[in-house]
C-alpha cells in the first residue's frame, strides 16, 4: 500500500503539467483578451497593462514563467479583481463551495444508500419501482431547472426558507445544498440497489442464511461492505465534480464561492483567476481519487496494491 501511494502521489507531477499546459493553451487562444471592452485604451496604457502581467512576452515565455511561479504556489495577481491576488481569491471562495459540496455529497450518500439498499431488499415491488422512478427523475431533471423550482415553492410561496444570499446560517444552505445533492443521490441510490442486489445472490450468503443467522445481521455484516464498494469508487470523482460543478448553483443562489469567481474569471479573461481554479479543481480529483483507492482497498481486503503480479 504504501509503495502504491507513493507512486500515486508521484504521478501528480505529470498529471498537474498536462492540465496546466493544456488549460494555458486553451486560455491563450480564446478570442478576446482580458483588457477588452467596449471603450478602447490608449495604445500606450494597453501596452504598460500588458508589460505589467508579461503579456507582452512569447507564449513560451509566459508559459514558464508561469510554471515557476506555481512551483512556489504562486498563482499571480487576478487581472480584474484589483489589489487581489488569485490565492487570496481561491482562499475565500473553497470554504462556501467546500461546504456546499461536502454538506451535498453526505447528503446524498446517506439518503442514496439508504434507498437504494430499500429497494433491493424490496426488488420488484411497488416500493423498488417508486423509489427507481424518482431516482430517474431525479437523472434526468438538471441542476438549474430543479433550483429554480425550489425557490418558487419553499422561497417565493411558501417562504420557509431565503431564496438566496449566503450567511453561513443553516437557512441559506437548505436550498442549495438540496439542489446539488438530488442528481448524486438518485445516481447513488440506482448504483447501491444494483450492487445489493448481486451480493445478495452471492453464494456467501447463501452460506450465511444457511447456517440459521438473521437476516438483518447478514445484511450489516456480510452484505453491507462489498455492496458499497461501487459506491465508494463513484464517490472520488462525484465529490470533486460536485465541488467543482456547484458553478450554477452558486450563481443561482447568489453564494460568493470557487464557481462564482470561475465564471466571472472567464467572461473578463482573467487568465491567472481560471487557471488558478482549474489548478485547483485538478488537485482536488486527484487527491480523492487517491483517498478512494485507500478506503477501497481498507473495504475490500482481495485487494493488495503492493502485491507483484
Amino acid at each position: 500500500m504504501a509503495r502504491h501511494s507513493l507512486q500515486r502521489l508521484l504521478g501528480l507531477i505529470p498529471t498537474l503539467l498536462m492540465l496546466i499546459t493544456v488549460a494555458f493553451l486553451l486560455m491563450r487562444v480564446a478570442p478576446g483578451g482580458p483588457f477588452d471592452s467596449d471603450k478602447l485604451l490608449p495604445p500606450d496604457i494597453e501596452a504598460n497593462l500588458n508589460a505589467k502581467y508579461h503579456l507582452d512576452e512569447s507564449l513560451p515565455q509566459q508559459y514558464f514563467r508561469y510554471l515557476g511561479q506555481v512551483a512556489v504556489l504562486d498563482f499571480g495577481p487576478s487581472i480584474q479583481y484589483k489589489d487581489w491576488t488569485v490565492r487570496e481569491l481561491i482562499a475565500q471562495g473553497i470554504p462556501v463551495s467546500s461546504t456546499i459540496g461536502l454538506a451535498a455529497m453526505l447528503l446524498a450518500f446517506v439518503l442514496g444508500t439508504t434507498l437504494g439498499i430499500t429497494a433491493a431488499l424490496k426488488q420488484n415491488t411497488r416500493a423498488d419501482y417508486l423509489l427507481m422512478g424518482v431516482g430517474m427523475l431525479g437523472i434526468s431533471i438538471p441542476n438549474f431547472v430543479i433550483a429554480p423550482i425550489l425557490i418558487l415553492l419553499l422561497a417565493v410561496y411558501a417562504g420557509w426558507l431565503p431564496a438566496g444570499g449566503w450567511d453561513w446560517g443553516i437557512a441559506s444552505m437548505v436550498l442549495p445544498v438540496v439542489t446539488l445533492s438530488l442528481p448524486v443521490t438518485a445516481y447513488i441510490a440506482r448504483l447501491t440497489r444494483a450492487s445489493m442486489i448481486e451480493v445478495m445472490h452471492s453464494n456467501f450468503i447463501r452460506s450465511a442464511r444457511a447456517k440459521g443467522l438473521p437476516e438483518s445481521l447478514i445484511i450489516r455484516r456480510h452484505a453491507l461492505r462489498p455492496a458499497l464498494l461501487p459506491v465508494i469508487s463513484f464517490l472520488g470523482p462525484a465529490t470533486a465534480a460536485m465541488i467543482s460543478g456547484s458553478v450554477v448553483i452558486e450563481r443561482i443562489f447568489s453564494i460568493p464561492g470557487l464557481g462564482s469567481y470561475f465564471v466571472q474569471g472567464a467572461l473578463n479573461r482573467d487568465y491567472t483567476l481560471v487557471m488558478g481554479v482549474v489548478i485547483f479543481y485538478g488537485v482536488a480529483i486527484i487527491v480523492l481519487n487517491f483517498l478512494v483507492d485507500l478506503v477501497y482497498a481498507w473495504l475490500n481486503p482481495r485487494v493488495r496494491y503492493d502485491q507483484n503480479r
